[in-house]
Parts: C-alpha cells; structure tokens; sequence
C-alpha cells in the first residue's frame, strides 16, 4: 500500500490503514523511511487516526541524534519509492578489489545485526522503566429506598461504610422520585482489576432495611 501527501487528511488516513498491522513503515524496526513520513508529518495526528498516533509517539521518543543512526528502509509514501538512503559510490574497476567470496557483505550483515539488537534492548529497557497505567472508572449509583419513611442519612452512612482496596466514594445528593421519595445518587471511582462492580451493587443491596435496590447511572472509563 502506498500514500500520498501525509498533510493531507485522505493521506493521514491511507498511514493509518498502513500502520493498522504494522509497527514501523518498513520492517520490523525503525529506519529512515520512518524518519522521512514523520518530519513530513510534523505533528501527532488525531485520536481518531490510533494506528498514525501511536506510530508518531513511537517514533518522537527517540532524539534526533538516534534517529539519524537508522538504517535505509523503503517508504510508501509514494508508488514505487526507493530507498532514502544515498546509492554509494562507484567503485573503481578493479580486478584485485574484487571479493570472490563476499566475506565484506557477511561482515557488514553481522555488525547491522548487531546495531539492531543493541538498538531493540535500549527501547525494551526504556519501554520497562515506563510506570504501568492503572485502568479506572467513574461510576454513578441511584440507590433506591424502600418508601418516603427509609432514613436516607443512615442509608447513605450504610453505604459509605464499604470497604474495598480500590475504591474510592464520592459526592452524593438526593433526588427526587415522587410520592415524596427520594434515592440516593453518589459517585465512585474504581481500578477495574481490583473492584468488581456487581460485587460492589451487591454489598450495597445487602443493606435491606434501607435499599430496595441499585442501578448504574452512569458508567465512564477514566
């Protein structure tokens, strides 16, 4: 596949179809071809574009002194490009510099290996000393009492006495149902890994003499 003009929405989008599968622009570690498309680039794309995104992040972390030191790699930017890298020079034809048995194309492929493996330990090294994200959500509860007579100071007080590593409580206020009764609506935030949230409605339900029951109002990924 290849693109056109990566200022371009249609071209922005033709990258982000190419990355969708991909990691770099050509093979499996970053080269000039990348280099080339992000100084074309020129700044993150839209969140809407999550392949271009996370390839131009990927890309930036690296400082310009790195990035200069990557290999040749083939851009699709354009239909048949070529190598980025300059051709070199042509040698002078000489019958005793001819290598009958390539021993300098084995020398050259063992010390590129090389670069690329020290190259991938310092990004594996980098990429382990980045803190994990702790996935949260807020969440919004209605919490329903049986009739107008349930003390709804006591209920929330029940409410708030639930404890559970990752969890946090929230605002809450009243809100009217009819008949003159109210629920209790009050906020939460969570880590996923560690609270379920049909646990939580449960605990909550088991305040009978207060809660007729629980609903989610509201449910967002933080």
């Amino acid at each position: 596949m290849a693109f056109g003009d990566v200022k371009t929405t249609q071209g922005l989008g033709d990258l982000n179809k190419y990355l969708a599968e991909k990691s770099y622009l050509s093979g499996y570690t970053p080269s000039q071809a990348d280099v080339q498309v992000f100084e074309q680039v020129g700044k993150a794309p839209a969140a809407n574009l999550p392949h271009a995104l996370r390839w131009y992040n990927q890309i930036a972390s690296y400082t310009p002194a790195e990035r200069k030191a990557w290999a040749a790699g083939v851009s699709p930017l354009n239909a048949g490009a070529k190598p980025t890298a300059a051709a070199p020079a042509k040698k002078e034809e000489d019958d005793d510099d001819v290598d009958l048995f390539g021993s300098g194309d084995e020398e050259e492929d063992a010390e590129a290996a090389k670069i690329r493996e020290e190259r991938l330990k310092a990004y594996a090294d980098k990429k382990s000393k980045k803190p994990a994200l702790i996935a949260k959500s807020s969440i919004i509860l209605d919490v329903k009492p049986w009739d107008d007579e349930t003390d709804m100071g006591e209920m929330e007080k029940q409410v708030r006495t639930i404890e559970m590593d990752g969890l946090l409580w929230g605002a809450s206020k009243l809100v009217p149902v009819g008949y003159g009764i109210n629920k209790l609506q009050i906020m939460c935030v969570i880590e996923d890994d560690k609270v379920s949230v049909d646990l939580l409605t449960e605990k909550i339900q088991d305040f009978e003499d207060f809660v007729q029951s629980v609903d989610i109002a509201a449910f967002n990924k933080i």
